[in-house]
């Protein structure tokens, strides 16, 4: 009876070892679980094909010798040479306008015309002041004779023919000025032929026929523009000045080539014309003028082109496509293909232009530069030279359809 008490702390002891195991495994279970998602390291990426250390495929282009022109390169806005506003210079009706709008027109051509008549009657009135201060001066000029006479002879006092002298005088100022009153309507009646001031264009018409119109009118009867030359101004920055002015300053005036907007059709050529006489320093940029015949009308004033003026031309250049020369903390270079391999070389370069650059040294006519495929692209990597119309539809390099 004494043995039972024993038998208990042996039962209680065996119970708690599956617990403990329980815990031992979940905490085990835990440790592995938060090393697969945290610890464990990355999957190693496959290996890489052996396409990807391959030959590159690469389009080149050969360094060629040529003249190059060395350019300037802006927006331009087509501007009139001459613009005027036809306006009249008298008060009085539109009688007719002879012109249609868009009409080209010459110079002194009739344009419109002013109802005359009441110009007429104001010029008729001058000429009868005028006979009429004539007819008072003779009379004048025979009393004077005649007192000149009786003078002589002592029978007329001084004083009197100094009187008739001086109204002699008097009368021959009067008709001076009847004269330049007849003059005037002269001129305002010929202010109602209005006549076009300079070649040019017609514009929109704002006042119709029948109209009363007030002299220098601030609207005008239309606006006439020269086209033919026409004007293309535009600016450059501070640094192409020198050059520019230059140019200018050349026996013959640099060449101004103007281009539409996408830069693919050239509508006129011309000449640089004139520079302004200080740079703009809000813009640090100089104002210019170029001026062209714009005989075939390809040019329409306000319209804005791509103007491209030749500064200089540089003989037997070396020069390169400019999407080829990459840029670094190096400097310029270039990839050159030597014996199926890519050679980094270092260049110093000249101006650009056109889609071209000028080396001045590094680079030799002749040697093929990469164009494309330079993103893969190391020095000593096997290349594969192809044309860009024999890739593959799916390849990068392919061009686009």
């Amino acid at each position: 009876m004494q043995s039972a008490p024993s038998a208990a702390p042996a039962s209680s002891s065996s119970s708690r070892w599956p617990r403990r195991l329980f815990w031992l495994v979940l905490l085990v279970g835990v440790g592995f679980a938060a090393w697969w998602f945290l610890l464990r390291p990355p999957p190693q990426p496959p290996a890489t094909p052996s396409a990807w250390r391959g030959p590159v495929a690469v389009r080149v282009e050969a360094a060629r010798t040529e003249d190059f022109t060395v350019q300037a390169r802006a927006v331009g806005t087509v501007a009139p040479y001459n613009t005027v506003t036809v306006r009249s210079r008298v008060d009085g009706q539109l009688a007719r306008v002879l012109v249609r709008e868009g009409q080209r027109v010459t110079q002194g051509q009739l344009l419109a015309e002013i109802d005359p008549e009441p110009l007429r009657v104001a010029l008729a009135q001058a000429h009868g002041q005028q006979q009429q201060n004539l007819a008072q001066l003779r009379n004048a000029e025979s009393e004077l004779a005649r007192y000149e006479g009786l003078f002589a002879r002592d029978a007329v006092a001084r004083q009197v023919l100094d009187r008739q002298a001086a109204l002699v005088q008097q009368l021959r100022g009067t008709l001076k000025s009847d004269q330049a009153q007849v003059d005037n309507a002269k001129l305002q009646l010929s202010y109602t032929r209005i006549t076009a001031p300079i070649a040019g264009r017609i514009g929109l018409r704002r006042v119709d026929a029948g109209n009363l119109l007030s002299a220098n009118d601030a609207n005008g009867l239309f606006t006439l523009t020269q086209t033919q030359p026409v004007s293309v101004v535009f600016s450059v920055p501070e640094p192409q000045v020198a050059d520019v002015r230059a140019a200018h300053d050349s026996k013959q005036p640099p060449r101004a080539e103007a281009w539409d907007r996408d830069n693919r059709q050239r509508l006129a050529v011309g000449r640089l014309d004139t520079l302004d006489n200080q740079i703009d320093a809000a813009t640090g940029t100089l104002r210019l003028k170029a001026r062209f015949d714009n005989a075939d009308d390809a040019l329409f004033p306000n319209q804005f082109v791509n103007l491209r003026l030749a500064l200089r031309e540089l003989p037997a250049a070396v020069t390169i496509p400019t999407d080829a020369v990459q840029h670094g903390s190096r400097g310029s270079y270039v990839y050159v293909i030597a014996e199926n391999k890519a050679q980094v070389r270092d260049l110093s370069l000249g101006p650009a232009s056109g889609g071209r650059t000028v080396v001045l040294k590094g680079l030799k006519d002749g040697e093929p530069v990469v164009l494309e495929g330079l993103d893969r692209l190391e020095d000593g990597r096997a290349v594969t030279i192809v044309q860009a119309t024999a890739l593959p539809a799916s390849s990068p390099l392919a061009p686009e359809k």
